[in-house]
């Protein structure tokens, strides 16, 4: 990640949670909420987010800005809520304990949920910037966080007998990245459709890359138990298509990636950002034919 996006990034992020934690805050849930947040990781969907919105004029920098962050705190609060013991159980995030393990359950849930609220609310401080585009913004992460496509939707996948793949697969990860592309635009002033394919392609690439590791790698290189989709018989790209299915899909996903990106200012850089996430994801290819 560019340094000078990483800091905004960071930047904003911490801005929001240091809010969150004013007043009479209670003193633990203040610190779940900072301790669910950092270290960041890679930060790869407000990333995308921010280069979207660079490639496109980036006008309304402070909009960009709140996007990119409710962003961020939506997928935190999604890893808290999937890690506690109704879902993967996992002791393990980011190789630490997870909030549940380092908190209590109960105050898990009440980050995940306050992570989510503290989204919404950092667009809506942020409307006066261009009031119909944070609408827009807010419209476009309630729809990739809820019901029917959203992350919730792809939770909820789990629960069913029969499950489709695809429409998996689209909701549980796909949906924050096209949340991604799609808030970067809007919060540069573009429309919002021509940016969905892109969103879904990235994300598939990454579902099916998280399917591949957590088949394939331990959990010391994850930083979070392994073997997860084969414990709680959840689908998977390796279970359907086999190890060297799965690698081509991965391959054919991220080329199709490059070739949807919209006509902007900055499509060569987006261009290249894209083929970067690609060669973060080779090893796997390696690492799969390997063991295979």
């Amino acid at each position: 990640m560019p340094l000078s996006i990483s800091r905004r990034i960071d930047a904003a992020v911490t801005r929001a949670i240091r809010g969150g934690q004013g007043g009479d805050a209670p003193a633990k849930l203040s610190s779940a909420l900072h301790y669910a947040t950092t270290p960041g990781g890679a930060r790869i969907r407000p990333t995308i987010c921010v280069s979207v919105a660079l490639a496109c004029g980036d006008d309304r920098p402070a909009l960009t800005d709140a996007a990119a962050t409710a962003l961020e705190l939506v997928h935190c609060a999604s890893l808290v809520h999937d890690d506690m013991p109704c879902f993967d159980d996992a002791d393990l995030r980011r190789g630490k304990p997870s909030v549940h393990r380092a908190y209590s359950e109960p105050l898990a849930l009440l980050t995940g949920d306050s992570l989510i609220v503290m989204a919404f609310d950092t667009l809506a401080r942020a409307a006066p910037e261009d009031p119909l585009r944070a609408v827009e913004l807010i419209r476009i992460l309630a729809a990739r966080t809820g019901m029917p496509q959203g992350i919730c939707a792809g939770q909820g996948w789990e629960s069913e007998a029969r499950i489709d793949l695809a429409a998996y697969h689209r909701a549980k990860t796909g949906a924050l990245f096209i949340a991604a592309t799609q808030m970067g635009a809007v919060a540069a002033g573009q429309e919002a459709e021509p940016w969905q394919e892109l969103g879904a392609r990235i994300g598939e690439a990454f579902q099916v890359a998280d399917d591949l590791r957590d088949a394939l790698l331990d959990a010391e290189a994850l930083g979070k138990p392994c073997g997860q989709d084969d414990l709680h018989g959840r689908p998977n790209a390796v279970a359907e298509l086999g190890v060297d299915g799965a690698v081509g899909r991965l391959t054919d996903t991220l080329g199709g990636a490059i070739a949807s990106i919209p006509s902007c200012p900055g499509e060569a850089s987006l261009a290249a950002l894209v083929r970067r996430y690609a060669e973060r994801l080779t090893p796997l290819t390696h690492t799969a034919q390997a063991v295979h």
